[in-house]
């Protein structure tokens, strides 16, 4: 085979339908396919060409509607099937009004649809690509990215140098024990390497400052080299992680320097490995439990990011992850309301009436990450006169919202927040502010009930939440024209169809050329559950929960519903190891993902998911067409 054939081969494996061929039949594909050069401008499919299943090589082709409207945009690696009638499920296919240009010189590669056929008799896994649908499509590239996922080695197989990633903290022999023990202090760390003209000399520890000094009646100002400890065993940085806790084990040490041949590099711990291997929520929510105040919260909170790094290399999913970080901030929610309480005791009181603290936004609906901000309420007792319970509560809301952001979870920009007078009301006055947004509604009353929606008690008496709930599922289902407002809203934001083409990216900033995976992937889904559920009469909460209830119901067909499922649980895993992997490096985690960070199937399965959420954001546009148009 020749330099050219080579490299379209090699260039068609990495994409699926063709990945999924086995290596005699890759061989024989690019002498099957013939090339094609488009200018810009240039009309597409190519004119006089017979009927072929066309991959775009380079360049970009644009599909525009009747109307002018962006439908999709096609790029490297990307299939166009409409000519072969039908190869690609119905749902896949480009309806005959969408007028399709190149935007860019762009190169083809077509394989003729008899050609096509004959693969597709002879290969069962090509054949069974083509015939399953959107939802089927998802779920297989869901799965073989989770059992990517699997494959990577157990935590304790991982090289020394994932758990020793901070600067080593040395000290000259030299220097004072007085000196030592200061730099210990400001560095914060348990154990001090000695390093003589780049060379490790000697380690000293906590409890070599109270054994071998204090108890010994040694002079602080004597130099640190007195009481270290010499002749110490270290590791090399690519040494697996289960040897260094071996080699602790055999020594009895519980620190270990991590050297090569340039120097010392870090140092690792004992409890460093040990809270790797066996941390977990379970573990965390006990510690929440156990904190006397703020300061001691904000310590254990600051073990979410590695918890979800540690769960994602474990292999748990988005929905898994979810939910132990919303758990988590449900105990510290929990923790810092009795701490408020046990505060509040010796100034104001008692809590003057029955309360409930409701959770909103992700977090009521369990789909926290450890990059999250707070959403929250008080529901208070009907009792509640303002006049006498007013400052109680409101100290209350601060204590708790500002224990939460220093806790990690930032203040709600919106201000959705219970320290916000509107988000602290009696549960009387929430029926009717909520009746008052469906009456007279406008985006911002929408934006205000889409976070209300998702409401869930978190701290006292679940009852008072009752009358609401009640009232929301009765009234949305029969409201259209608050439906209306709340579909016009979650048709605003739509999937960047230029994702790979970088257009319709971050424009500038820090976050310049990358996709939000939370604004325009992740939150599209999740209104368009909301809505489905509230439409139907249905009091679910998650996102998954809604689309599994809603599904078969008049306004979301079951297969509608599944896609969607599918859509979610995908762009959940892709935040998810995006996330995980900025914390391995010490960043902190964000939803700014930027297109080179992907592999060939994870953008192809990325633009599947554009497709299948612009596609239901139309279908519910064209239910509440006035407004949705306006």
């Amino acid at each position: 085979m020749n330099v050219e054939l080579i490299e379209i081969r090699d260039f068609l494996a990495d994409y699926p339908p063709f990945s999924l061929l086995d290596p005699a039949a890759l061989d024989t594909l690019p002498k099957l396919m013939a090339v094609r050069y488009l200018r810009r401008g240039s009309a597409f499919p190519p004119t006089g060409e017979a009927a072929a299943l066309y991959v775009i090589r380079k360049g970009a082709v644009e599909q525009r509607s009747a109307d002018g409207k962006l439908i999709d945009m096609l790029g490297e690696g990307d299939i166009f099937d409409a000519p072969c009638h039908g190869a690609l499920p119905a749902s896949s296919t480009v309806p005959a009004t969408v007028a399709s240009v190149a935007v860019e010189d762009t190169l083809l590669y077509l394989l003729p649809c008899p050609a096509l056929q004959t693969l597709r008799r002879e290969q069962p896994r090509l054949d069974e690509f083509f015939v399953r649908s959107a939802a089927e499509h998802l779920r297989h590239a869901r799965h073989t990215l989770d059992r990517q996922a699997q494959q990577r080695p157990d935590l304790m197989a991982q090289p020394v140098s994932s758990f020793a990633q901070r600067a080593p903290v040395t000290a000259a022999p030299e220097l004072s024990i007085l000196q030592a023990s200061r730099l210990m202090t400001r560095e914060r760390v348990s154990a001090l390497m000695i390093v003589d003209r780049d060379r490790l000399v000697g380690i000293v520890t906590d409890r070599d400052l109270r054994s071998r000094c204090l108890a010994e009646g040694v002079s602080p100002e004597e130099p640190v080299a007195r009481i270290m400890t010499s002749g110490v065993a270290s590791i090399g940085p690519e040494n697996a992680a289960s040897e260094a806790l071996l080699t602790m084990t055999r020594h009895g040490i519980h620190h270990l320097p991590v050297v090569d041949a340039g120097g010392v590099r870090g140092l690792v711990s004992a409890t460093d490995l040990m809270r790797w291997q066996s941390a977990n929520a379970v573990h965390l929510a006990g510690q929440i439990r156990k904190c006397a105040s703020v300061a001691a919260l904000a310590t254990a909170s600051a073990e979410l990011p590695e918890l979800q790094m540690r769960m994602h290399a474990g292999g748990a999913n988005a929905a898994q992850v979810g939910q132990a970080i919303s758990s988590a901030n449900d105990a510290i929610t929990c923790r810092l309301i009795e701490l408020a309480q046990q505060s509040l005791a010796t100034t104001l009181g008692p809590p003057p009436i029955p309360f409930a603290w409701a959770a909103c936004g992700s977090q009521g609906r369990h789909e926290q990450t450890a990059h999250s901000d707070q959403d929250n309420a008080l529901i208070l007792h009907d009792d509640y006169r303002p006049q006498e319970h007013a400052a109680w509560f409101e100290a209350l809301a601060r204590f708790v919202n500002d224990g939460l952001d220093a806790c990690g979870f930032r203040y709600c920009p919106g201000k959705v927040m219970a320290s916000t007078p509107a988000w602290r009301q009696s549960s009387q006055a929430w029926v009717a502010t909520f009746q008052s947004w469906m009456r007279h509604t406008d985006n911002m009353g929408a934006m205000l009930a889409a976070n209300f929606l998702d409401l869930r008690v978190v701290f006292g008496d679940p009852a008072l939440l009752t009358p609401l709930h009640e009232t929301v599922v009765r009234e949305c289902a029969r409201n259209e024209g608050f439906l209306a407002r709340m579909a016009a809203n979650a048709v605003e934001t739509r999937p960047p169809l230029g994702f790979f083409r970088n257009l319709l990216l971050a424009g500038g900033g820090d976050h310049a050329h990358t996709f939000d995976i939370k604004r325009g992937g992740l939150i599209p889904i999740t209104d368009l559950a909301r809505i489905h559920a509230l439409s139907a009469g249905l009091a679910e909460i998650g996102t998954v929960a809604r689309l599994r209830a809603a599904a078969g119901h008049e306004t979301l067909s079951s297969e509608a519903a599944l896609e969607l499922e599918e859509a979610f649980s995908f762009l959940g895993g892709l935040r998810l190891r995006h996330q995980a992997g900025q914390i391995r490096q010490g960043l902190p985690p964000d939803n700014f993902i930027a297109p080179e960070s992907l592999t060939a199937l994870e953008r192809t399965q990325l633009k599947a998911v554009f497709a299948v959420i612009g596609r239901l954001q139309d279908v519910l546009a064209q239910r509440y067409p006035n407004r949705t148009r306006e």
